[in-house]
């Protein structure tokens, strides 16, 4: 059986995970989430942090499931839509093996501390124009996210793009090894998740030299010439017979930035991209994001396809969610709306720093100021409160006019800023919430940051439920 849109018979499933299947059936898709999954997915029941996902097989059959995979046997499910076996997470894992071992794409991985997700995105853009592309939806980017993006992957597909994540030491190596990239991009080094690393950065950068693990000699990995950690991470790829590449403004780099003409709307570069001179224009604001662009282009030239056509495609790229996606909000003066960075997916001290840049970068309204809420960046150790207040000194150099702040490590910013910078700090993203509607005026640019765990998300739904809002979409 089977069809333009399978992705996987019942017979495939069997063989990959060694298991027997009774029913004949073909799925177009792969989910964990019984709430999310759609029509012809094959669903797997996976034991997860906080409920276990053999509680919404029936379910995930009733919402369109074609079967389910368990590990144990399931009263009032028909054994024909029943794929058994003995562990559930081991068998997803198993599915994403088959799956790259039946396909001749091009598979390219991406890590690194900050700009995985926007790079991602790059590339399933620039890829896209070039042939079948397939990319880790949304931030799929650890030990569940991997195997179900993988699994999900059809057979025919030219280039796969895989985002890879990590908190802890040891934790990207079992995902190269299933990714097994044939070009591999590591974004840059920062003290992202620093406090779970007793050796601090170069614990850091062996973690993120962990995608090298799945990669055979002759691969190629794209590196940031201008990080600090390019040295060891070159050695790195030395030692296990890897081409490395550089990308960033340090001329010597293969991606060699030339020129960048930065804006409120994006960003006009000129770049050599080995040896080939190429422009072109980016509607995403923020140096760093022009810089993250280089690695793409030089992904495209190392597996033979067209920059210009890649570089063309990738200047239509939007802003996502949480990164830097813009929305104008009314708020009592059409004429005068408040422009919304939504930047509340994660937080860093280097993706702080970056984001203040292009907050810098855009001129409030009539009246209106450069505002910022901001919540904790989590798991940076011992030097936390440093790090927040130290955060003190960009947004100066911004001409951020208020900061408002929740949590126990941004009290330090709080008490850091000059008291005409200084908005209110609340305990909670949930009591800084509160207070939303009454600190905005018309005119102003307000941007909403913090690690994913200070639930920054608040603030933002607070923001998008303001009296008299309308919106009128993005921005770029």
């Amino acid at each position: 059986m089977g069809g333009l849109n399978s992705l996987w018979t019942s017979d495939d499933v069997a063989r990959a995970l060694n298991a027997q299947s009774v029913g004949k059936w073909s799925a177009s898709g792969v989910s964990i989430d019984s709430r999310t999954l759609q029509k012809g997915d094959l669903f797997f029941a996976i034991a997860g942090d906080n409920s276990d996902g053999h509680a919404y097989a029936k379910d995930a059959l009733k919402n369109g499931a074609v079967a389910v995979v368990v590990s144990k046997e399931m009263g009032g499910i028909s054994k024909e839509k029943t794929v058994l076996v003995k562990d559930t997470f081991v068998a997803l894992q198993d599915l994403a093996k088959a799956s790259r071992a039946r396909t001749g794409a091009t598979i390219i991985g991406i890590t690194g501390s900050v700009g995985k997700t926007g790079t991602k995105e790059f590339l399933a853009t620039a890829f896209g124009v070039l042939g079948q592309t397939h990319a880790s939806s949304k931030s799929y980017n650890n030990h569940w996210g991997v195997p179900l993006s993988l699994s999900s992957m059809h057979a025919g597909t030219d280039y796969g793009i895989f985002e890879m994540g990590m908190n802890h030491a040891g934790e990207i190596t079992p995902l190269s090894r299933q990714v097994r990239p044939n070009i591999a991009i590591i974004t840059t080094i920062a003290p992202v998740h620093v406090g779970n690393f007793e050796n601090g950065m170069e614990g850091i950068a062996a973690a993120k030299a962990e995608i090298m693990e799945g990669m055979q000699e002759g691969d190629s990995i794209v590196l940031n010439r201008d990080n600090e950690w390019f040295d060891y991470l070159f050695r790195a790829a030395q030692r296990k017979g890897i081409k490395a590449y550089s990308f960033g403004e340090n001329e010597t780099s293969d991606a060699c930035m030339l020129e960048c003409i930065e804006a409120s709307n994006g960003s006009a570069i000129k770049a050599r991209i080995m040896g080939e001179e190429i422009s072109y224009k980016i509607k995403i604001a923020g140096r760093h994001i022009a810089n993250n662009s280089l690695p793409v282009l030089l992904a495209v030239k190392l597996a033979g396809g067209d920059i210009q056509k890649a570089a063309k495609a990738m200047s239509k790229q939007e802003p996502i969610a949480g990164r830097g996606k813009r929305e104008l909000i009314n708020i009592g003066d059409k004429n005068n709306p408040v422009t919304f960075i939504d930047e509340s997916y994660n937080a860093s001290p280097t993706s702080m720093r970056a984001a203040f840049k292009v907050l810098a970068l855009i001129d409030p309204g009539r009246g209106g100021r450069r505002i910022a809420f901001l919540g904790d960046m989590l798991e940076l150790g011992a030097d936390g409160a440093k790090h927040h207040s130290e955060l003190s000194l960009p947004i100066k150099a911004a001409n951020i006019d208020l900061v408002y702040t929740s949590g126990k490590l941004m009290k330090s910013l709080h008490d850091a800023l000059p008291a005409n910078q200084r908005g209110e700090h609340k305990d909670s993203s949930a009591d800084l919430a509160k207070i939303v509607p009454d600190v905005l005026v018309p005119g102003d640019v307000v941007m909403v940051k913090g690690s994913l765990g200070s639930k920054m998300g608040t603030v933002v739904e607070a923001l998008r439920a303001l009296p008299d809002k309308t919106k009128k979409g993005l921005v770029g």
